[in-house]
C-alpha cells in the first residue's frame, strides 16, 4: 500500500503545532490508520 502520508496536510498542520488540538487528533489516529503504518515501513525501507 502506498502511503499518502508524505503529502497529508493534516499532518503538515500537526507538525507545525504540535499543541492543538486537531495535533492530538492526527496523533490518536496515527494507532490504528493503515496508511501511517504503511508510510511507516515505507520511511525504513528508505533508510537501510
Amino acid at each position: 500500500m502506498r502511503s499518502k502520508c508524505a503529502d497529508c496536510a493534516m499532518r503538515r498542520k500537526a507538525e507545525a503545532a504540535p499543541n492543538k488540538l486537531m495535533s492530538r487528533l492526527w496523533r490518536w489516529h496515527t494507532k490504528w490508520c493503515p496508511g501511517w503504518k504503511a508510510y511507516q515501513r515505507e520511511l525504513g525501507e528508505q533508510a537501510s
